[in-house]
């Protein structure tokens, strides 16, 4: 324990960071490892680096450990900290100490989420004991602990569950809470202000979340009882607090960061849209909307608040008007001409223009510039988010929410004068005022877009714009000028405008500017580039109905050169960091590749190469995890393409990645280790009958413990195993090698709620590639060790993979397996037992079978019924009538029990039905799949080509008619008789 703070700061190296991780790693689960962490933390003799570094620790054991399964945390260690975790975070309340105090706020959160209250009943009592009526920096830390736990509320899904626990909290935090509320707010608006008035606000504000936190669900009866408290217009404290803006906390006009009233303005206007959209019946009993309205003009309206520490409160306020006028409550408030006029002469057109900061933002910064001006979270590689909005998208929502809200005639007509103006404008001097054009673009987009998203860009429009018109008379000429002709961010807006209306153009309008599109790919400018890597992308992931509308042959003439062009860019970037930086140019790769397909046969080992050194680049210092998903997704659909359509290719690849994978485990580098592991059980299954040598020196290394100790990289590891299983038991086992694979079934994977689905995997690629003879030995065990977890920790997930496990064990087609080898091992273990097992798990289960797996279940069935000895005498027989009735249900879904003529398609070509855009829209930390990597889905039971009639052929063998005599008839008789009229006599 000595050695914590030695290894916290040895950490913080690059050199010795590995090393020092591991060791924690090892000491972690150490009885009194966590609270030593805790006094070293507090310890304020330590150096404040090796502190913040021990509160980030915890922070990751609370994420990743607090339930780890395989060398789990001690409970007398987890009961230690959930009770001294409030106690530190009060003595951290000095301001300087803010970070670190972040920090175990954040791990009583991601605590809390698991263990209350059932385990943390006094969390809360805690919380409240801590409260101060005097000290605003304890009371500070305690409300920050507090809404880090409640704001959890907010996107779940309404359940007993989650109302039980809001339930909970209310009762014993409200009353101080609002008690709180009220001593604060007196003390933020009292005259003079108070001394501590910076700390009050900070308060203040942290009040104003709980009270969106304790809203977000349900209207709890104490605030609902209070509200003209807080809405009365004038006099209630939100309305107060939108005219409250005292000299002392104005900030510098220079400074970026929203001032404190201004946060606490922007939490309101929240509280006020969440409102209308729940409570809206609160807020029609007074003229509440109609003030805040209000308030909305005196802030923003005619651009009062230009500078960027402002952007976010504008762009909530603006929100939230645009929420009242979608409520439809509020018509009267916006149905005449001139209040839309002064809305949008007041309101919108001033925040829709680009602002000094914004263009220096595009020159200087040009990865924030595409975040801020798609919508993107930070570190996206494509997917929108509602929580990040410009002052140009919540001016632009307001124009939408006119139109689909039935104010269409008059946002149109109101707005197409002022796209008319300037459009003007720009003609009389195209070079000095093209501003006046991009705010023109900019609006025709808005006042044109009815409904879109951020996946499939504008879904219906507005029937009074011309959308094709205005991009041909205005827009093209932008698009097919050369770069030295037109402002870059005119050309910038007229791609974003072809990224916006891709799906109002037809296939043809569209291929013939994507040449267009790859011209400005070869642009110097940052922005242009990657907003023609974004929207190339796009346009291929189009589809029509399931199909994508771009195939292969549309893309022929001009995938190897464009795929080129983006490679050649992203490799030019220098460092490792900036190579990575830019994911939008790889995620533009990776569709030209999932699109082109076979057509890079001829060039591929170029582009092979390419992939293959950035990929050397950036493994020097992985920085993007966007980048890292789409460069493997890009080399793993390369070679499934190429080497399914010229299976002699697969040398080249395997010789072009040895390498950097090699370097990849061996460097011991987490973050792609996952991914290689996925590719290798790729290639490895690409080899149909033996294993080359190459892959025989690694299997030794994938029986150790230590590749299995990272969660990430369970699903490729399995994979890979169960690659080798296929081709190679039988070598496995004079090598005793399957003895290493049963251990990692049964110690590490079976035990663990979160692998034990990996784990039956594993064991069903044992079941059906190693001899039953050499098993008999170990099945044994390895059911006990099922039963063991079924008795100890049983979940819903672990009862369907148990039972399906014993289904497909009795239905594969492995000579020596089937009924009689699973029944006569179980009851071995005890008599009776099958019985027990069959009534209680494998019948309930069978028809909450997903349809993918329903032809297994029905084989199994079939051949437990007719095959099992054991099944066929008493006591068993007892259960087999329930058993035939379940399966009889089974057979009234026929269509899940044969694969369609489009999936058989799917399967000869080696193509799963994958959806890449889902599969590559964002990163997961533990695990990050990649689609191409999946092999075809393989029959278990291809034997049977047609499961009704393998049943009425098993019946009439079995003599079985007593039995189906004794079941239910009015299930069962008309399925006999179909089977009968088949020409199936069971006797």
């Amino acid at each position: 324990m000595a050695d914590i703070a030695s290894l916290l700061q040895a950490s913080l190296q690059p050199a010795t960071r590995k090393q020092a991780e591991q060791q924690l790693d090892q000491l972690t689960p150490q009885q009194g490892f966590l609270t030593h962490l805790l006094r070293l933390i507090l310890d304020k003799t330590q150096d404040r680096s090796i502190r913040l570094a021990g509160g980030i620790y915890l922070k990751n054991i609370t994420k990743l450990r607090w339930e780890e399964e395989v060398a789990p945390l001690s409970e007398q260690d987890k009961s230690a900290i959930r009770s001294e975790l409030v106690p530190t975070m009060i003595a951290l309340s000095d301001p300087t100490e803010k970070s670190i105090r972040a920090q175990i706020a954040e791990s009583v959160a991601l605590i809390a989420e698991l263990d209350f209250p059932a385990k943390w009943s006094n969390l809360i009592d805690q919380l409240v004991m801590s409260l101060s009526p005097t000290d605003y920096n304890v009371n500070i830390g305690v409300l920050e602990t507090a809404h880090s736990i409640f704001r959890q509320w907010r996107p779940q899904v309404r359940s007993d569950a989650l109302f039980t626990e809001i339930n909970f909290v209310i009762s014993r935090f409200m009353d101080p809470f609002l008690l709180l509320f009220r001593q604060t707010a007196t003390i933020v608006c009292s005259s003079p202000s108070p001394p501590n008035l910076n700390l009050v606000t900070q308060a203040q504000i942290l009040l104003a979340e709980i009270f969106y936190d304790f809203t977000c669900q349900d209207l709890p009866p104490a605030i609902e009882d209070s509200h003209e408290e807080f809405f009365a217009p004038n006099v209630g404290w939100f309305h107060r607090f939108l005219t409250w803006d005292p000299p002392e906390l104005r900030g510098d006009p220079d400074d970026v960061n929203p001032s404190l009233p201004a946060q606490l303005k922007t939490v309101i206007f929240e509280i006020a849209e969440l409102y209308i959209k729940l409570y809206s019946d609160q807020l029609t009993r007074s003229p509440t909307i109609e003030s805040f309205v209000q308030g909305v003009w005196e802030l923003v309206g005619s651009n009062k608040l230009p500078n960027v520490a402002n952007d976010q409160l504008v762009s909530q306020a603006l929100c939230f008007v645009s929420s009242a006028i979608r409520s439809g409550f509020y018509k009267p408030l916006f149905s005449s001409k001139e209040i839309i006029h002064s809305l949008v002469q007041g309101v919108v057109v001033p925040n829709v223009g680009l602002r000094d900061h914004e263009m220096e933002q595009f020159e200087d910064d040009p990865l924030e510039f595409i975040r801020l001006d798609l919508a993107l979270p930070s570190g996206s590689g494509g997917a929108g988010s509602a929580e990040v909005s410009t002052r140009r998208q919540a001016a632009a929502d307001v124009l939408q929410a006119l139109v689909g809200s039935g104010y269409q005639t008059e946002a149109t007509e109101i707005v197409g004068s002022w796209i008319s103006t300037g459009l003007q404008q720009y003609n009389s001097n195209p070079a000095q005022n093209w501003k006046s054009k991009d705010c023109a673009v900019y609006l025709l987009t808005a006042i044109a877009t009815e409904t879109s998203t951020a996946k499939l860009g504008v879904t219906s429009i507005n029937a009074q714009v011309d959308v094709v018109k205005f991009f041909s008379d205005h827009v093209f000429q932008d698009l097919q000028a050369a770069q030295s002709s037109v402002h870059p961010i005119l050309q910038v807006d007229a791609i974003r405008f072809l990224l916006t209306f891709r799906n109002q153009l037809t296939k043809e309008q569209l291929l013939s500017v994507l040449p267009l599109l790859i011209n400005h790919l070869k642009s110097d400018n940052y922005v242009a580039y990657t907003y023609a890597a974004i929207t190339i992308d796009r346009i291929l992931s189009i589809k029509k109905g399931s199909q994508l509308m771009f195939s292969q042959a549309d893309v022929h003439d001009f995938a190897a050169d464009l795929l080129g062009v983006i490679l050649t860019k992203i490799e030019g970037a220098g460092s490792p960091e900036k190579v990575a930086e830019n994911d939008h140019l790889m995620k533009c790769a990776m569709r030209i590749i999932i699109t082109a397909r076979q057509t890079l046969t001829p060039l591929y080992q170029q582009v092979l190469q390419k992939l293959v050194t950035i990929l050397g680049v950036i493994s020097r210092n992985p920085s993007n995890p966007n980048f890292d998903q789409y460069i493997f997704e890009s080399i793993s659909a390369l070679m499934r393409f190429v080497v399914h359509g010229t299976p002699s290719t697969l040398p080249t690849f395997e010789q072009a990645l040895f390498g950097p994978f090699t370097f990849i485990l061996q460097q011991d580098i987490d973050q792609y280790i996952p991914y290689v592991f996925q590719i290798l059980a790729q290639m490895l299954d690409m080899h149909t009958t033996s294993v080359p040598t190459e892959y025989h020196a690694l299997l030794p290394f994938l029986l150790m413990p230590a590749p299995w100790q990272q969660k990430g990289s369970i699903p490729g590891l399995v994979k890979l195993l169960t690659a080798f299983l296929a081709r190679d038991a039988n070598e496995m086992v004079t090598k005793n090698q399957i003895v290493s694979v049963l251990a990692i079934i049964q110690q590490r994977l079976i035990p663990s709620k979160v692998n034990d689905a990996w784990g039956f995997e594993l064991l069903q690629g044992v079941m059906l590639h190693v001899p039953p003879t050499y098993l008999q030995q170990y099945f044994r065990v390895l059911l006990m060790t099922l039963l063991t977890r079924l008795q100890t920790s049983k979940t819903d997930k672990f009862v369907y993979h148990f039972s399906h496990f014993l289904l497909f064990t009795m239905a594969i087609n492995v000579e020596g397996l089937g009924p009689n080898y699973v029944i006569s091992t179980v009851e071995g273990i005890q008599p009776q037992l099958w019985s027990q097992i069959l009534t209680t798990f494998i019948i309930p289960q069978v028809p909450k079978m997903p349809h993918k797996d329903r032809k297994v279940a029905a084989i199994g069935l079939t051949r437990m019924l007719t095959e099992s000895q054991v099944m066929l005498t008493e006591p068993a027989a007892r259960n087999w009538p329930s058993a035939f009735t379940a399966l009889v249900k089974l057979f009234n879904e026929p269509q899940y029990l044969t694969k369609t003529s489009t999936e058989d398609a799917a399967a000869a070509t080696g193509l799963t039905e994958i959806d890449y855009e889902e599969q590559t829209a964002g990163y997961q930390a533990a695990y990050s799949r990649l689609a191409a990597a999946e092999s075809a889905t393989v029959d278990p039971v291809a034997y049977v080509k047609d499961p009704k009639e393998f049943l009425g052929r098993a019946l009439s063998r079995t003599r079985a008619g007593a039995l189906v005599a004794s079941c239910d008839p009015g299930t069962v008789q008309p399925f006999v008789q179909s089977l009968a009229a088949e020409g199936f006599v069971i006797q």
